[in-house]
């Protein structure tokens, strides 16, 4: 089993961390309203998150959402 880490590092553990440490459901409308907003320059939560975190983890998260997105997509 794989060990959540505080700031995931792999989508594995992203996964983990979203759906078992925050109980939060990918569902295709929750993932498609996070990838908005991650793409929104002009929004403030993901200036911050961006400053916090850094363009790398940044673009790195978005593409984990990207991944959920497509396995939620083929499941259906």
């Amino acid at each position: 089993m794989i060990a959540i880490e505080t700031i995931p590092t792999s989508y594995e553990n992203w996964r983990l961390c979203i759906t078992q440490k925050c109980k939060i459901a990918l569902t295709p409308a929750y993932i498609a309203g996070r990838l908005a907003a991650l793409r929104d320059e002009s929004d403030a939560s993901t200036r911050e998150f961006r400053r916090i975190y850094g363009e790398p983890h940044h673009r790195a998260v978005i593409g984990w959402f990207e991944r959920a997105q497509s396995e939620v997509l083929y499941r259906n």
